[in-house]
């Protein structure tokens, strides 16, 4: 017991946090988690199963103390035998009071490396499509709950174990910083510069991977349909690299739009340009949850995305806010673009909803889940998306 622990009378508890990595969203997923226990008196150990240490990671975690393991991905294939040694001495050094792990190989690690209550985050379907998956959960059940980053996510897992008593699997969204989202954000004539974007164009972006599931050959077919009637010289800006590049570029010549269509490849922190958009548009056919559409509107970028499986619905209030079109539609991604010029930017319902999905909402859903309803207390926490940013209409 340290001096602080008997000064405050209690011993000083921890969070154990597992995750497989810190690439793409995964580090500010992890950070977003650590931030849950801000104020608390539990602090958060945050490992990384795979990646190389690194300073900027370790600050980026918001966590009390960062541990990287090292692992390559080929060594975290089969029994991860390496792995629940490391974990289970780690879990001995502190006295945590349970473990949050990030997809399905931290879970199993975690499970197996120490006797902590865990609770496994999916951010992704099918991870007990598996029949030995299932098995797994089902022996563990016992000090084993689950969490999905939608409520598409939680039906796949609960469809997938049935025995499970619902309040087992549960929905807990990924969460947005709003105000650090806005504070990174560059003004609209530095974002057109940095990307290389004529400073008097109208133009449409999308940020993601170049592949299927991102569907973006339907958003370049729509963008052709629409732009007769779209301002001159207007752009399709896509942010993003992937396999597809030279098919989607293939497409954008055969429809005759090339000129119109700009691939900038990726961009690090791409989120920071999104006042270089004057629309955003997601086409995905499938989004577990859809991060990217709740940074833009929190920008207070007009957005457009298709109804597809996941999480989008659940952004854009079941389609309420007039942004969701038909996945596949591209004359329906065509008309969407298009009523976007027409349409005043809904600012005020845009903050509505980003509102539902702050940091400080996840508070009482989550810890009660993982600690019980009297483990914590803390006042409440004003959100910036209370009061809507001078300037965010365009």
């Amino acid at each position: 017991m340290t001096t602080s622990d008997l000064a405050h009378g209690e011993p000083e508890r921890w969070v154990l946090q597992f995750c497989h990595g810190y690439n793409g969203p995964f580090l500010d997923c992890a950070r977003q988690y650590a931030v849950l226990f801000k104020g608390t008196s539990y602090k958060v150990c945050t490992v990384y199963l795979t990646g190389k240490p690194s300073a900027e990671v370790e600050r980026g975690s918001a966590s009390d103390e960062v541990i990287f393991l090292d692992y390559s991905s080929a060594q975290v294939r089969g029994l991860k035998l390496g792995a629940i040694r490391d974990l289970r001495r780690i879990a001995t050094s502190r006295d945590f009071a349970l473990c949050i792990a990030h997809r399905f190989k931290p879970i199993y690690v975690a499970l197996l490396g120490s006797n902590l209550p865990v609770i496994g985050v999916h951010h992704a379907f099918g991870d007990y499509k598996r029949r030995s998956r299932q098995l797994f959960a089902n022996f563990f059940r016992k000090r084993l709950a689950l969490l999905g980053v939608s409520n598409a996510v939680r039906d796949d897992m609960r469809a997938c174990l049935p025995d499970w008593p619902a309040e087992r699997i549960e929905t807990l969204y990924n969460r947005i910083d709003v105000e650090a989202v806005q504070a990174e954000q560059v003004s609209r004539e530095v974002a057109r510069d940095h990307l290389g974007l004529p400073q008097d164009a109208w133009i449409v972006g999308n940020v993601g991977r170049l592949h299927p599931d991102k569907d973006q050959a339907t958003l370049i077919r729509g963008f052709a349909l629409a732009l007769p009637q779209l301002p001159a010289g207007s752009l399709l800006a896509i942010m993003g690299s992937g396999r597809l590049e030279a098919q989607l570029k293939a497409l954008a010549a055969e429809l005759g739009v090339s000129d119109s269509v700009r691939f900038l490849g990726q961009v690090p922190n791409g989120r920071r340009y999104f006042k270089a958009f004057d629309v955003f548009v997601l086409t995905s056919d499938h989004e577990p949850f859809g991060m990217v559409l709740l940074e833009a509107m929190a920008c207070g970028t007009p957005v457009v995305a298709t109804d597809c499986p996941g999480g989008t619905r659940e952004i854009l209030d079941d389609g309420r806010l007039d942004m969701l079109v038909p996945t596949g539609d591209d004359r329906a991604m065509a008309d969407a673009i298009l009523r976007t010029l027409d349409q005043p930017v809904q600012t005020n319902e845009m903050a509505r909803k980003v509102e539902e999905f702050t940091l400080e909402r996840a508070v009482d859903t989550y810890l009660e889940l993982a600690l019980g309803p009297q483990a914590i207390r803390r006042p409440a926490v004003h959100s910036p998306m209370a009061q809507p940013r001078a300037g965010a209409n365009r």
